[in-house]
């Protein structure tokens, strides 16, 4: 394991599986003790913690629905109780929805709203409260909020929110020496992505990038590393779209 994070506590969001999973894990093999939030798959999570556990590293698992406030504050407290400070949030948790327009319900809307701008947005006023001076918080959007995918309304109107979130509170949060920056991958091999896709669509979206695959985690989880070190202390603000080329 490396030390590029040693000493340094940081909660995922949405850890359990994808990209939250393969950031949890990177983190722990680089030195952080990590809390591997999830909602509903505990196996999953708990898988996560024991193999960085049989690593070496240090996690500990932490369950809350990010859509609930008062679910929110406990993943903190607990994150804090177990480590005693937090250095670094990283805001993965989220749904995807697709649809016609015409097809969303008002549950849709509020499902894809509560999880992907009130969680966040609530996640990074804990943070700002409680985080140790110089942290980081990294969010997530997506680079279908710099394209135009039919079906994608809803969930990109939420990511754009999250990216105006990010924007507003970068100078409020420079004074304490926290950086926020949102990281807006494209299209990437994970089951949130590829459910209900089917092969030819997925071949599809494939050739819309310059390298004529889907990403994976891990092509992703570098870019996340790099703004939450020392080297990114001058970034914030900002939406680093990883995607390949894709827009």
């Amino acid at each position: 394991m490396g030390n590029a994070f040693k000493d340094k506590v940081v909660l995922v969001t949405g850890a359990s599986r994808g990209i939250g999973r393969a950031i949890a894990e990177q983190f722990a093999r680089s030195g952080a003790k990590v809390a591997v939030n999830y909602n509903s798959n505990e196996n999953a999570a708990q898988q996560v913690v024991t193999g960085i556990r049989q690593e070496g590293g240090e996690a500990v698992v932490v369950r809350a629905d990010i859509s609930r406030v008062g679910e929110i504050r406990s993943m903190f407290d607990i994150t804090l109780q177990t480590y005693g400070r937090l250095d670094i949030l990283v805001n993965n948790a989220g749904v995807m929805i697709t649809k016609p327009v015409e097809s969303f319900t008002e549950e849709d809307y509020d499902r894809l709203f509560d999880s992907n701008v009130k969680g966040t947005f609530f996640a990074c006023q804990q943070a700002a409260i409680r985080m140790s001076p110089g942290g980081r918080i990294i969010n997530f959007s997506t680079s279908v909020a710099g394209a135009m995918f039919p079906q994608y309304s809803l969930y990109a109107g939420t990511k754009g929110a999250v990216e105006q979130f990010t924007r507003q509170l970068a100078k409020e949060l420079g004074p304490k020496g926290i950086t926020i920056n949102a990281v807006a991958p494209g299209p990437v091999n994970t089951e949130l992505f590829t459910q209900g896709k089917s092969e030819a669509q997925i071949e599809t979206i494939k050739r819309m990038n310059a390298f004529d695959r889907l990403g994976e985690t891990e092509d992703i989880t570098g870019t996340v590393l790099f703004l939450a070190g020392e080297e990114a202390k001058w970034i914030t603000g900002q939406t680093v779209r990883v995607n390949g080329g894709f827009v």
